[in-house]
């Protein structure tokens, strides 16, 4: 099948179909035609893309050396002199344009405003001798739910689209740190997947491209795992960072809510806080975390909005300590894929055989009536504002779409219902802290998702993150290095379901050679706020899973 094929949007009436491709149209001119593929590779691509940009012959070797560094490296090479912002830029931008014929993970493409920027940059650090912030020249990406100045954005309909008037908070902090724009990547219908189809198309998974490359930050994760960026920003409301990082093989952290800025993005539900979102990275290095979260938080967002903690980033030292690792395989609810449960048994019997660590079996508490209560609370209105942004773009709804805000969970809630719902939400939370405690963890190792990443479509198990969402537990998913593997990853013949979500997700792995090539990722959680300890945990287990 061709990629054309593939990558089809959502769709809707005349009128939404016109304003479409009028978008599309858009898109695609601002793709330099010197950067194009041919079209033969197009219309029969091979199942994992990763390497075409290597081998396409559009990129020069030094390009191909700069774009194959992380944000880190990207740095401190600018502050040295070794690379000026320009070259960076231009070098990931063209990367990017490559990786969007590739996966249509972009929305909006503007390298010419990024080098304009990038050459102020170098113009300062040519005057001054000095670089302007912590991220100076640094090549950004950004979903495209964050509004970017002049750029073209949305809230995940057609009916909300915009030329943003003015920067969000996180974009104002990073221009600030010195940070360069140059494109802004897809999300979903609804902001509310973990896949990523919207108007714009569907964004494709470059190990597999008959695979998600999940959601809500999707577009992000194809794009840096394409390596056509060093540093994406993302979402995370119910996994949309760590699911698509864990799709793609990637690197992300969802930080504690309030403390990474959300101020000025693109929403359908003003303030609604039954449950939050936080913003964070997405890279290919756990120091790129570290790094992004610190220069944003040294940046004290909660200036900006004052409805944010102010909480540094502290990452402590563990080093002279055990560090008391929590292991749970698997909920009680849904059984991982076989390539997921691999994963977690190889990286259980390392860390055992670890001296740095103490492994403990972790209980998980209740986490059926958790995800049944996060549900609940995505849409308060019984969906009605999502019915009403639908009709008024004339776009259709998705089957996704269908399905999240299908019953029992989606229901309309007066007043004291929606006080009723937040005070059962606080009891869970209550007694969940309380549970934790008990179990004595730092920090908890489990899976990020019920499997590697999901074919299309099909992604409706969601608690291996919103359980935290709702706890607001930061999390951070890492690549263990392994991918799946048919040969090795078979169907469990003697499997027994522990109820109908864990029968769909098995009936979902009947072909596991559909799932070949998709990287093998692992999360780490700890309790709220130590937001540090989960940067620190993650590098040792990490280092001693991958041994």
């Amino acid at each position: 099948m061709s990629l054309k094929a593939k990558i089809q949007g959502a769709t809707g009436n005349a009128e939404y179909t016109q304003k479409v491709a009028s978008l599309l149209a858009r898109l695609d001119a601002q793709i330099p035609a010197s950067l194009r593929l041919p079209e033969s590779l197009l219309e029969n691509p091979p199942l994992n893309v990763t390497s075409i940009p290597e081998t396409c012959g559009l990129l020069t070797p030094e390009e191909l050396a700069v774009t194959g560094l992380d944000a880190t490296d990207v740095l401190a090479r600018i502050a040295s002199g070794q690379l000026t912002a320009v070259e960076t830029v231009a070098a990931f931008g063209k990367r990017a344009a490559i990786a969007h014929q590739l996966t249509a993970c972009l929305t909006d493409f503007f390298l010419d405003e990024g080098v304009e920027q990038a050459k102020a940059l170098d113009g300062y650090f040519k005057r001054e001798g000095k670089v302007v912030g912590p991220l100076h020249g640094l090549p950004i990406s950004i979903k495209d739910s964050f509004p970017v100045k002049g750029r073209w954005g949305s809230g995940g309909f057609l009916s909300n689209i915009e030329l943003s008037a003015d920067d969000c908070d996180m974009t104002k902090i990073l221009r600030k740190l010195g940070a360069v724009f140059y494109v802004k990547t897809n999300q979903p219908q609804t902001i509310m997947h973990l896949e990523s189809q919207s108007f714009y198309g569907r964004t494709l998974n470059p190990y597999n491209i008959n695979l998600s490359s999940g959601g809500s930050s999707g577009g992000e994760s194809a794009l840096v795992a394409m390596k056509g960026s060093c540093m994406g920003i993302g979402s995370d409301g119910g996994g949309s960072i760590r699911g698509p990082c864990a799709f793609t093989g990637l690197y992300g952290i969802r930080p504690s809510c309030k403390t990474t800025p959300m101020g000025g993005t693109i929403w359908y539900q003003p303030g609604h806080d039954g449950t939050l979102a936080s913003s964070g990275p997405m890279c290919s290095s756990s120091r790129d975390m570290r790094l992004l979260v610190g220069a944003v938080l040294d940046a004290k967002p909660w200036l900006l909005d004052p409805g944010l903690i102010p909480l540094p980033l502290s990452v402590p030292d563990i080093s002279q300590r055990k560090l008391r690792v929590g292991v749970m395989i698997h909920d009680d609810v849904v059984l991982p894929h076989p390539p997921m449960l691999r994963a977690m048994k190889l990286a259980k019997a390392k860390l055992e055989a670890s001296p740095e660590v103490e492994v403990v079996d972790y209980v998980p508490l209740n986490h059926e009536e958790g995800y049944g209560i996060i549900r609940t609370l995505f849409f308060e209105d019984g969906a009605e504002t999502i019915r009403r942004c639908l009709k008024e773009g004339g776009e259709d709804m998705l089957p996704l779409t269908e399905w999240v805000i299908s019953p029992p969970h989606t229901k309309n809630h007066d007043v004291v219902q929606a006080w009723e719902l937040r005070a059962k939400r606080d009891d869970y939370r209550r007694a969940y802290s309380d549970h934790w405690q008990k179990q004595g963890c730092d920090v908890v190792l489990c899976p990020p998702f019920s499997g590697t990443a999901s074919r299309h479509d099909t992604a409706k198990y969601w608690a291996y993150t919103a359980i935290w969402n709702l706890l607001d537990y930061p999390g951070a998913v890492f690549p263990t290095g392994l991918i799946a593997d048919p040969a090795l990853d078979t169907v469990d013949a003697n499997f027994t379901p522990m109820g109908p979500d864990d029968d769909y997700n098995h009936s979902l792995f009947a072909a596991p050679e559909a799932y070949v090539g998709a990287p093998v990722n692992l999360q780490v959680i700890s309790s709220r706020f130590n937001d540090g300890l989960v940067l620190a945990a993650q590098d040792v287990i990490e280092r001693i899973v991958k041994s």
